[in-house]
């Protein structure tokens, strides 16, 4: 787990649940805020659930798992694109339906 808490972008404060293993993470020189409830963590499971809903290959590893990095980490960069122009065009056009995969990038 230490390891990729190294790799990924650091920030200045990081909230969990109580799980006991989130206490063994050294998380310097930001602040470490366990927490009882769910109230600084919700959105980021929802993120974690969009993606496990649109992205089969992070659903279940026997099958769809992407066995090279590569590729995952491009329908990752290819979901949350689309994800990210979705929420600008419903923001903009609130009363219109708005479709993750109209927001993707198609190659002619």
């Amino acid at each position: 787990m230490q390891a990729i808490l190294y790799e990924t972008v650091q920030g200045s404060a990081y909230y969990s649940d109580l799980y006991a293993s989130y206490q063994t993470v050294l998380y310097w020189p930001a602040i470490h805020h366990p927490m009882p409830d769910k109230s600084e963590t919700y959105s980021v499971e929802g993120d974690n659930a969009e993606l496990r809903h649109y992205l089969a290959r992070l659903v279940r590893r026997s099958r769809c798992f992407s066995r090279c990095d590569e590729a995952l980490r491009k329908a990752i960069k290819i979901f949350v694109f689309a994800f990210n122009k979705r929420q600008l065009y419903k923001q903009q056009h609130p009363n219109y339906p708005a479709h993750i995969i109209d927001f993707a990038y198609t190659p002619l």
